[in-house]
């Protein structure tokens, strides 16, 4: 167990050295430079070592220190919650950052920074690795340190099955931050985690579950058995696939490269009304009889997902359309919006810039009893059977007046 607890030293060692890092640079460097290249290169070199202390205690741990495969995944669970608690918001992966740009959610320069630290972060830590090795403070860092310049591919099986288990496995841990986006770090960290160890129990044997094109050129790509390019089809052509499906299957497209959605169709669930005669304060004028000798009431223009007021307070305007009849008055829009118990309801919405002197009784010739009034501070008062002049007067919207 003496090897183990030197492991779990240069975890914390690791940790704490590259957290020191994050907060030193945050202090004295830009915003920018901080979040894309900075916080970049702290991550991903806390990932890398780790990555490689890690696949030593695999490799060496069943036979050299008696390691169950019980105890390496519990390790290696504890590692990513650690890592999802640290990392300040880094991808510390390549296809994470493809992913953002894809999204539109970074500039190309932003990705390009963010590459060339995620490049250099695990460099340093593959070289500050190896020197930790060369000091032989336990028995496996010693046959560590003599088997590094001979190691192993950790491609396992067949160049295609590795592809394969690349592509699906980053396809499953992009869909998942992509279902978990937006999501509180407390719980977005477990479930990555636990989601990565069952991938490492289940594909690591065959390709090590690198997931993580950055970190495969640095630990394996040096490794004799296969060929560079078959270690890219591998390791980066196999986890950007997996990065595309998953967009696509989530979003429908690629927001940066498509506008129109490829997969799935765009329908409202929500009817359009036909204009209907609305009737007057007594009961019996319609639009069509209150517009008389003006012309004929126009078919209504419909405009889709444009909001008409500045603030709804009972929602937001879905599908709107504004009818023509009254053109003596402001014109009233009616809009689809959501009541307080949730059920869409169809409403006239008018947009006065004044209070209303003696145009009331006109306006009454298009709105019915039922009125949202769009008031100038952006606010919306809704009366329930009560006439336009008697909302006016009430003392609450008076008050919203001044």
């Amino acid at each position: 167990m003496a090897g183990l607890n030197v492991s779990l030293c240069f975890f914390l060692a690791t940790f704490a050295l590259c957290q020191a890092a994050r907060r030193a640079a945050k202090a004295l460097l830009p915003g920018g430079a901080y979040a894309h290249f900075a916080r970049e290169a702290a991550g991903t070199a806390q990932l890398g070592a780790c990555c490689l202390e890690m696949r030593m205690l695999v490799e060496l741990g069943p036979w050299a220190g008696g390691f169950g495969p019980d105890l390496l995944l519990t390790l290696v669970f504890l590692l990513l919650l650690v890592h999802g608690a640290t990392l300040d918001g880094a991808s510390a992966n390549p296809t994470v950052s493809l992913q953002r740009f894809l999204l539109a959610e970074a500039s190309l320069p932003g990705m390009l920074l963010e590459l060339a630290a995620q490049a250099l972060g695990v460099q340093a830590a593959g070289a500050l690795t190896r020197l930790y090795w060369a000091w032989g403070l336990s028995d496996l860092h010693v046959l560590q340190s003599l088997m590094d310049p001979h190691c192993s591919s950790a491609l396992r099986t067949a160049v295609p099955h590795g592809a394969l288990l690349e592509g699906s496995c980053a396809f499953l841990l992009h869909l998942a931050l992509l279902r978990l986006q937006g999501s509180r770090a407390v719980h977005r960290a477990p479930a990555v985690a636990l989601l990565l160890t069952a991938v490492a129990g289940t594909a690591g044997p065959l390709t090590s579950a690198f997931l993580n094109p950055a970190l495969a050129a640095s630990v394996t790509f040096r490794c004799s058995g296969h060929s560079v390019l078959e270690y890219v089809q591998v390791y980066w052509l196999g986890p950007v696939t997996g990065m595309l499906l998953a967009v696509l299957l989530y979003h429908g497209r690629l927001p940066r490269l498509f506008q129109r959605n490829l997969l799935y169709s765009q329908k409202s669930k929500y009817r359009v009304p036909r204009g209907r005669p609305v009737p007057g304060p007594g009961g019996s004028q319609t639009p069509e009889e209150g517009s008389r000798g003006r012309g004929p009431c126009h078919t209504p223009s419909v405009s889709l997902g444009v909001p008409l007021s500045p603030l709804i307070t009972f929602g937001v305007p879905i599908l709107a359309y504004t009818c023509h009849c009254c053109p003596d008055v402001p014109r009233p829009t009616l809009a689809l919006i959501m009541s307080p118990l949730g059920t869409p309801e169809w409403l006239p919405v008018l947009t006065l810039t004044q209070r209303p002197a003696n145009s009331t009784r006109a306006l009454l010739h298009c709105v019915t009893a039922r009125t949202s009034i769009s008031l100038r501070s952006g606010l919306v008062a809704r009366q329930e059977g009560v006439g336009l002049v008697d909302a006016l007067q009430d003392p609450l919207l008076g008050a919203l007046w001044a």
